[in-house]
């Protein structure tokens, strides 16, 4: 484990817990075998832990940090030309202009727990240069997000995220791993975006709206939930039974209702 007394102090607003175990360090290295030429990006770096192999095994790395007390050190680390480091607000950052526009980005992370999903989500804005993504989250998020239709922690997030990717749950991360420890499990997950996408621009607001309102109140029926938007008859016709629940429904019966519902928004 790293030396804890080398680390400068984490800070609660930016929600950091600083990953200080080498070997897990190396399971993510694993996970994502970078290659040589990759452009890849780190977001929330820290202290870079991960940083030093990234830099290892990377002909050029881009690292994105909040957090200004932590740019010096991220500094000392790096190799005249193999590093850039930005000092922003991941959520601010356009994905699509980083890099080699030629190539696709693969973008890495130990996410603050209480802006990760805003992250994902933000990033995925630029789905179409995104190769892939691997981050260390909550492992109750991971849950909810590789969920399948009818488990409790299928939701919401499970149908919005399998909209866009194909996601994986790759090894769950103890709170002893982190400086400061956390009161949670983690787990690195891996999230792979659909080609071509799924989730056009045409049909990504419908989508929203149909799973936000689908899951408005859980206990409630799918006919309950999308009153005003569509009838237990149009709903039958979709091949839905308008008595289900939300949670039971696959992914292809949310696209089926959100074409519908796109195709009435046209038509208007």
């Amino acid at each position: 484990m790293m030396q804890v007394g080398a680390l400068p102090a984490a800070k609660k607003r930016f929600g950091q817990n600083f990953l200080v175990q080498p070997y897990i360090v190396e399971r993510i290295m694993d996970a994502i075998r970078p290659d040589r030429q990759d452009v890849l990006l780190e977001i929330g770096p820290g202290p870079g832990a991960l940083t030093q192999k990234l830099l290892q095994a990377l002909d050029h790395l881009t690292v994105i940090e909040l957090d200004r007390d932590m740019i010096p050190g991220l500094e000392a680390l790096a190799i005249p030309g193999k590093m850039t480091i930005l000092q922003a607000d991941a959520l601010k950052v356009d994905f699509a202009r980083l890099g080699d526009s030629d190539k696709s980005l693969r973008v890495v992370g130990n996410l603050p727990y209480n802006v990760a999903t805003p992250i994902i989500f933000h990033i995925l804005e630029s789905v179409e240069r995104i190769q892939d993504m691997h981050f260390m989250l909550q492992k109750e998020v991971v849950e909810r997000m590789v969920a399948a239709p009818g488990s409790k922690t299928y939701g919401r997030l499970s149908v919005m995220i399998q909209a866009w990717c194909e996601v994986e749950s790759l090894f769950t991360v103890g709170p002893g791993n982190f400086f400061p420890a956390p009161k949670v499990d983690s787990a690195f997950m891996r999230l792979l975006p659909c080609k071509p996408v799924l989730l056009t621009d045409y049909l990504r607001p419908a989508f929203t709206r149909i799973v936000t309102s689908s899951f408005a109140q859980r206990r409630k029926t799918i006919a309950n939930n999308l009153r005003g938007i569509f009838s237990a008859e149009q709903l039958q016709s979709l091949d839905i039974d308008p008595s289900c629940r939300a949670e039971t429904l696959d992914q292809a019966a949310f696209f089926r209702l959100a074409e519908a519902f796109a195709e009435q928004g046209s038509q208007q």
